[in-house]
C-alpha cells in the first residue's frame, strides 16, 4: 500500500523535474512513510513518484519506482496483487527461469508488462491496485485502476498542456501548473448521493479513473495526448457468465456453503501474507465475523480485531463483536466514540478525504483505523459482503415498495406523484400531525414519495430512494446530477430488481462511497486495509449463485449467514441490521451545533457563489426546530463547506 503521482509536461532540467516530483509525492507522505523514490526521464519531462507503506519485501528490493529487467517499462504503484505467485510461477512456465532480484508482487507486474503487455497483464491481475508505468520503448504512460475500485487514482490536463496524476488530488496541487476549478454538476452529484461518482471530480479538467479502466497517453506536439479511458474488465460480463452458469448449477445449499467455504478460505489466507503485523475490523455483523472467523481458521495465533462502540445505545454494536471474538478466540480491541470525540475529529475530515465526501461513519472509520493502527499495519475488513450478497435491508423495502406501486396503472402512478409535489410542505406538516403525531420529517418524506411514484422505471425509482438533496440543483444553482452511463444501464442487462439494485451499488455506491471511506481513513494514518468479498472469485462465485440463496424473504446474506454459522452461534449474529451508523442528528443539535452553526450561516454558504443558502438555511432551522430526517443533507453541505475552507486556506494561506 502506498501513494503514487507524477506528471508529464515541458521538458526540464533532471534535478528541476526530480524536485518537482518529490514534492507531488511527499503531499501524500501520509499514504507511505516507510521510503520513496522518484524517477525522471528529462528528454520528454516525465517524472514518476512514489512513497512506500512496506508490506511485502520489506528489503530494498521492493523499493519503486521500478524498472523491468528487460528496461522497457517503470512502475510506480499502489496495492497489493494477490495472486502474484501464480502469476510469477506462470511466468516462468512461458519463459524459464527469470533472475528476480527480491519477491514483492512490482517485480511480476513488471515481468508480466514486459511479456504479455498491458491488457493481458491487466486482466490477469486479482488485487487492489492504482498504476502508473512509462513505457521507454514506445514513450506512452499508461494508467490502470483495480476491477471495483478499492485504489484510488486522479488525473487531467492543465490549461498549459501538462498532465498530472496521483493517488490524491493534494498531489496535483503540488505542482506549479495546477489550476483548480470547481466543477458545479460534479458538486450538484455531491449533494445527492453524498460522494462524487467517478468519473468525476470536484474540480473541472480532472477527473478519476473508473474502476476496471486503464488509460494510454501518448506524446504530441510538445504536450501529452491522452486517449479515451476504456474498460479491461466489466461488471456486466461477470454478470452474464454468472447467468449462464447459474442455469446448470447445482441447487444443493451444503454444495454451496461449502464451496463459499473454500473460495473465502483461499482468498482470506492470500490476503493475510504480509511482512508486518495484520488484524481485522470487526463490527459484530455478519461481513467482518464472517471475515473474522475465517481468519482465525487460518491463524496460528489470536487474530487481533478493532472495533468502534458509541455512547449512544441504538448505534452500539460493541457489545456483539465483542461476544463473536471471544466465541472465536481473537486478541480483541474496543475504543468508544463520544460527541466531544466527534467534536475533535470533524475538523480534520476535510484533510483526510481531500475532496468532498459526507458519508457520516467517515467518522468512526478514521478512528477505529487510527486504534488499530497503533497496534498492526494492515487490516482486513467485511466491505462488500453487502453488494456482492444481496444484504442491504433497502433491497427488500425498495422491491416491496415497487410491486405495490406497480399495480397502480403508469399515468395514475405519475399523476398522483405530480400532485403530491404540488403539495406545500405546509400542509403536509399539518396533516401528518393531525393523523400520525411525533411523525419525522412528513415533507420530506412525501417529496421523495413523490420522486418515486414519477419515475419512469425501477433505476429511477432506486435512484430517488438512496438521494440526499431530491433537487440538488435547488442547492447549487447550474448544477446537474448525473451517475455515469454503466450505472445508468444497469437496468438494461435483463437483471431483476434484486440484482439490479446489486449492480448499482457494486457500480456506484460501492467504489464512490465505501471504498473511498475506507481507503482515505485508513491511508490518513498508514494503514492498509483489504477486502476479500471484493476478490474476483468471491464476487464470480456470488454471481453463479441461484436467487433462493441469496435471499430468504427479506433477508439478505441467506449463504454467508449459513457458513457463518457453522463457526459462531446464530444467537450471536441473527439480529437486525444496524449498519455503521452514528447519531449524527443529536450531535448537530449538540456537541457539534456551534461548529456547524458557523458554516451554515447566509454569509458562510453564499461567499463561494457556489451555494443558493436559502434550502439550506431552511433545513438547519427544521433541524434546530426539533424536526427530523434533515441530518444527512445538512452533513452534505457541511462537508463541502469544510471542505472548501480547508481547500482554500492550504491554497492561498
Amino acid at each position: 500500500m502506498c501513494g503514487i503521482a507524477g506528471f508529464w509536461g515541458r521538458t526540464q532540467t533532471q534535478a528541476d523535474l526530480a524536485v518537482l516530483a518529490q514534492r507531488m509525492g511527499d503531499a501524500i507522505r501520509h499514504r507511505g512513510p516507510d521510503a520513496h523514490g522518484e524517477y525522471v526521464d528529462a528528454d520528454h519531462g516525465l517524472a514518476l513518484a512514489h512513497r512506500r507503506l512496506s508490506i511485502l519485501d520489506l528489503s530494498p528490493a521492493g523499493a519503486q519506482p521500478m524498472t523491468s529487467h528487460g528496461g522497457r517499462w517503470v512502475v510506480v504503484y499502489n496495492g497489493e496483487i494477490y495472486n502474484y505467485r501464480s502469476v510469477q510461477r506462470q511466468l516462468e512456465a512461458e519463459l524459464g527461469a527469470i533472475p528476480w532480484r527480491g519477491h514483492s508482487d512490482t517485480e511480476v507486474l513488471l515481468a508480466a508488462l514486459e511479456h504479455w503487455g498491458v491488457e493481458r497483464t491487466l486482466g490477469a491481475l486479482d488485487g487492489m491496485f492504482a498504476l502508473a508505468a512509462w513505457d521507454q520503448q514506445d514513450k506512452r504512460l499508461i494508467l490502470a485502476r483495480d476491477r471495483l475500485g478499492e485504489k484510488p487514482l486522479y488525473w487531467g490536463c492543465m490549461p498549459d498542456g501538462a498532465l498530472l496524476f496521483g493517488s490524491e488530488l493534494r498531489a496535483l496541487y503540488a505542482h506549479p501548473s495546477w489550476q483548480g476549478e470547481v466543477d458545479r454538476d460534479a458538486l450538484a452529484a455531491f449533494m445527492r448521493y453524498q460522494c462524487i461518482p467517478a468519473p468525476q471530480s470536484i474540480f473541472k479538467r480532472v477527473g478519476k479513473l473508473q474502476p476496471g479502466y486503464w488509460l494510454e497517453i501518448k506524446a504530441g506536439n510538445g504536450a501529452p495526448v491522452p486517449g479515451v479511458p476504456r474498460p479491461y474488465w466489466q461488471l456486466s460480463e461477470t454478470m452474464a457468465v454468472g447467468a449462464a452458469s447459474r442455469k446448470a448449477s447445482n441447487p444443493d445449499a451444503t454444495v454451496w456453503v461449502d464451496e463459499l467455504e473454500r473460495v473465502l478460505g483461499e482468498v482470506v489466507s492470500e490476503q493475510m501474507l504480509a511482512d508486518v503485523p495484520l488484524g481485522a475490523f470487526l463490527s459484530g455483523g455478519i461481513d467482518s465475523s464472517l471475515i473474522v472467523a475465517t481468519m482465525q481458521r487460518h491463524a496460528s495465533r489470536p487474530v487481533k480485531t478493532y472495533t468502534v462502540g458509541f455512547d449512544v445505545g441504538e448505534f452500539d454494536e460493541s457489545t456483539h463483536a465483542r461476544e463473536i471474538a471471544r466465541h472465536l478466540g481473537c486478541d480483541h480491541h474496543e475504543i468508544h466514540l463520544t460527541g466531544s470525540d466527534a467534536l475533535a475529529v470533524v475538523p480534520k475530515m476535510a484533510d483526510v478525504y481531500d475532496e468532498p465526501f459526507a458519508d457520516a461513519s467517515q467518522l468512526p472509520t478514521f478512528l477505529v483505523a487510527q486504534f488499530a493502527r497503533q497496534h498492526v499495519t494492515v487490516a482486513l475488513s467485511g466491505d462488500g459482503g453487502d453488494e456482492m450478497f444481496a444484504g442491504y435491508s433497502r433491497y427488500a423495502i425498495a422491491q416491496n415498495l415497487w410491486q405495490k406501486m406497480g399495480r397502480l396503472p403508469s399515468a395514475v402512478r405519475k399523476g398522483l406523484g405530480a400532485s403530491m409535489g404540488m403539495v406545500p410542505d405546509a400542509l403536509w406538516e399539518v396533516g401528518a400531525g393531525m393523523l400520525k403525531p411525533g411523525m419525522k420529517a412528513p415533507a420530506d418524506k412525501a417529496r421523495r414519495f413523490s420522486a418515486m411514484l414519477m419515475a419512469q422505471d425501477f433505476g429511477g425509482f432506486y435512484d430517488s430512494l438512496l438521494a440526499h438533496w431530491l433537487q440538488p440543483q435547488d442547492v447549487v444553482p447550474g448544477g446537474r446530477a448525473r451517475l455515469p452511463d454503466d450505472v445508468l444501464n444497469a437496468s438494461q442487462r435483463g437483471l431483476d430488481n434484486i440484482e439490479f439494485m446489486q449492480a448499482h451499488d457494486s457500480l456506484a455506491y460501492l467504489p464512490n462511497d465505501i471504498l473511498v471511506k475506507v481507503d482515505r481513513a485508513a491511508m490518513a494514518v498508514s494503514l492498509e486495509t483489504r477486502a476479500p468479498f471484493l476478490d474476483r472469485r468471491v464476487m464470480e462465485l456470488a454471481w453463479r449463485l441461484p436467487e433462493s440463496l441469496k435471499r430468504k424473504g427479506d433477508s439478505g446474506k441467506w449463504l454467508m449467514r449459513e457458513l457463518l454459522a457453522r463457526h459462531v452461534p446464530r444467537e450471536m449474529f441473527e439480529r437486525p441490521k444496524q449498519g455503521f451508523a452514528i447519531p449524527l442528528e443529536a450531535w448537530l443539535r449538540g456537541p457539534l451545533r456551534e461548529w456547524a452553526d458557523q458554516l451554515l450561516s447566509t454569509d458562510a454558504l453564499a461567499s463561494s457563489g457556489l451555494l443558493n443558502p436559502a434550502p439550506v438555511r431552511q433545513c438547519w432551522q427544521a433541524l434546530l426546530a426539533g424536526k427530523g430526517g434533515m441530518h444527512y443533507r445538512l452533513w452534505d453541505v457541511l462537508m463541502f463547506q469544510s471542505w472548501l475552507e480547508h481547500y482554500r486556506s492550504s491554497r492561498h494561506g
